[in-house]
């Protein structure tokens, strides 16, 4: 027998018991330090480490274990199809989300309520998120993603056209309750991309395609800023506007309406192969070993995922704020300019739409996770600096530059907390993950938004965005503290190295694992 030290040896070692005088005999499992259930089972080279062993030390995570032998992977081309109809359905309900908020001086003039009830329209987004959420997330587990995607999509439908009904001064409560059932479809679609992407999509592309599923929602919020400042214009006679804001209305219906029949008819629930060995991996966990529970409880015991959960709300928190009071803050500096806030505000999201699509591909190219969510974290804080002391100078042109530098890095910042968190968790669901963070950013959102709002009344725009700056400040430190766990990258790279070496030399796979096991505490079983 070898000695601790000797990690080389042959697996088809002539000391040891050959794999034909094994016939027939059972697998004898024993069990020493730092190693759990090994299992040893006849082979032709002799002595092996069998399909479903399992080491409690892999990279220093139990979750981590290698794999003898490499599943069958494939990614489909319809996966962009997938992609594409979820991210339109998101979009649609994002700009719901802000076609009050943004010409919010309209509204409140229209309904004859205080700018309060108007934020309010948008913060019910934020709200309903926090208790759903948890729901939410045990139907994904529960039922998958095309359920899911459904019917979020049939509550975006429904409240879209229950909107259509509202369109009167004295009919308020009807489009509050409108804009409700709009919210709880955000639910099921806002933690969507990770999830999405880690289904369908390959190790080379899935950054790349949690980047494009973000895409949507900001395209969705980059539309709301663009056209109800011209579907709506700002006229006195109120039967006019009455008629504008219907147009609006049924528009965004229809959309809904066309996208909720799409999804019933081209959304499937996963490829018939998994796209990855991660998601092999994944998929291996029978249903009766999966507790929901106990995975909400692992991602809250997990120290550098819950800094990450505090981090990202900080920031997303602070863009709800800033998307949804940024009328205000410029009619203040620039009265009468509506349709420039407007175009400020699609500013900032098309900026973010480029910096999420950039940074998607760099980490897909990098696999830098940390270091690209600390630069963009803190170019965040510099752009709401610059924003900020530029606002009231007087020159819109300027404030486009800087809007447009502010979303560049504070919206290209969500799918790089999507798949950070992905990497810090796995194997846990990307949804839950996602869900977390996205709870987050919801509690974040309102807070910062009722008391910038607030600020903004009594102390003016400059007090109310250095409020902001100032937790910015505070989740860029944070973030510096985040340990950078990559799991996901390491499962992936533990099955390759496994299946190239199998491939080469199948002796190889054994002595892969020596280092990690003592062979004089666990004798070879005997020729009985």
């Amino acid at each position: 027998m070898p000695q601790n030290g000797d990690t080389e040896r042959s697996c088809a070692d002539p000391s040891e018991p050959r794999g034909d005088d094994w016939t027939g005999g059972p697998a004898v499992t024993k069990t020493a330090p730092g190693l759990a259930s090994i299992v040893w089972s006849p082979g032709p080279l002799g002595k092996s480490l069998s399909t479903s062993s399992r080491l409690d030390l892999v990279e220093g995570d139990p979750q981590l274990r290698p794999a003898p032998e490499a599943a069958e992977t494939k990614v489909y081309r319809r996966r962009w199809v997938m992609l594409v109809l979820f991210s339109a359905v998101s979009a649609s309900n994002a700009f719901m989300w802000l076609q009050y908020g943004i010409i919010s001086n309209i509204f409140t003039r229209f309904y004859g309520v205080d700018p309060l009830a108007v934020d309010w329209l948008s913060m019910i987004y934020l709200l309903t998120y926090i208790p759903l959420i948890l729901p939410v997330l045990w139907l994904l587990d529960r039922r998958g993603v095309r359920d899911v995607v459904l019917v979020g999509a049939a509550f975006n439908c429904i409240g879209a056209w229950v909107k259509i009904g509202s369109v009167g001064p004295e009919l308020f409560a009807v489009t509050f309750f409108g804009q409700f059932v709009c919210s709880v479809a955000t639910v099921f679609v806002l933690g969507i991309p990770s999830y999405l992407a880690s289904v369908w999509f390959g190790p080379r592309e899935v950054s790349t395609a949690c980047s494009v599923g973000v895409l949507g929602n900001q395209l969705g919020i980059a539309i709301g800023f663009l056209l109800p400042p011209i579907l709506v214009p700002n006229v006195e006679d109120m039967d006019e506007l009455a008629g504008h804001i219907r147009n609006m209305f049924y528009i965004t219906a229809g959309v809904a309406t066309f996208l909720f029949i799409l999804v019933i008819i081209v959304f499937q629930e996963r490829p018939e192969l998994p796209p990855t060995q991660a998601q092999a991996r994944a998929r291996s966990l029978p249903p009766e070993q999966y507790s929901y529970l106990a995975s909400i409880l692992r991602l809250v015991r997990n120290r550098p995922f819950m800094l990450l959960v505090v981090t990202y709300g900080l920031n997303v928190g602070c863009f709800y704020a800033v998307g949804t009071l940024l009328n205000r803050m410029i009619i203040i500096h620039y009265p009468g300019e509506e349709v420039n806030a407007g175009r400020i505000g699609l500013t900032i999201v098309i900026a973010g739409m480029v910096g999420s699509l950039i940074c998607g591909i760099w980490l897909d190219k990098t696999k830098t996770y940390k270091q690209t969510t600390l630069v963009v974290y803190f170019m965040s804080l510099v752009g709401m600096v610059v924003y900020t002391s530029t606002l009231s100078l007087g020159h819109l042109w300027v404030v486009f530059i800087t809007a447009g530098s502010l979303g560049f890095f504070m919206t290209g910042y969500l799918p790089l907390g999507f798949e950070f968190a992905v990497e810090l968790t796995y194997p846990e669901s990307e949804g839950t993950s996602s869900g977390l963070l996205n709870c987050s950013a919801q509690v974040f959102g309102i807070i910062f938004t009722i008391c910038q709002g607030k600020i903004i009344d009594t102390y003016g725009t400059l007090p109310g965005n250095i409020f902001l700056c100032v937790f910015l400040l505070i989740g860029a430190g944070l973030t510096a503290l985040i340990k950078s766990d990559l799991r996901r990258q390491k499962a992936n790279k533990l099955v390759k190295i496994a299946a190239a070496a199998a491939m080469t030399d199948p002796g190889k796979e054994c002595r892969a694992v020596t280092p990690m096991i003592q062979p004089q505490s666990v004798p070879p079983p005997s020729r009985d």
